[in-house]
């Protein structure tokens, strides 16, 4: 596992926290927000996936 996995999975769920806690105030600008999040969290970690792989791939 690398960083860009961690940190992306990191995000990824602190955009699902950001997204509930919007909802369940009724903020749809952080509900937005945490839906962005959980994009760029993924998009990150797929990076690191393929990172991880031609590493492997090299090794």
């Amino acid at each position: 596992m690398n960083k860009d996995q961690v940190e992306g999975k990191l995000q990824d769920i602190g955009g699902k926290i950001q997204e509930e806690a919007g909802k369940l105030v009724g903020n749809t600008e952080q509900e937005a927000k945490g839906l962005k999040n959980q994009v760029e969290g993924k998009t990150q970690e797929k990076f690191g996936d393929v990172k991880e792989k031609l590493k492997d791939a090299t090794n």
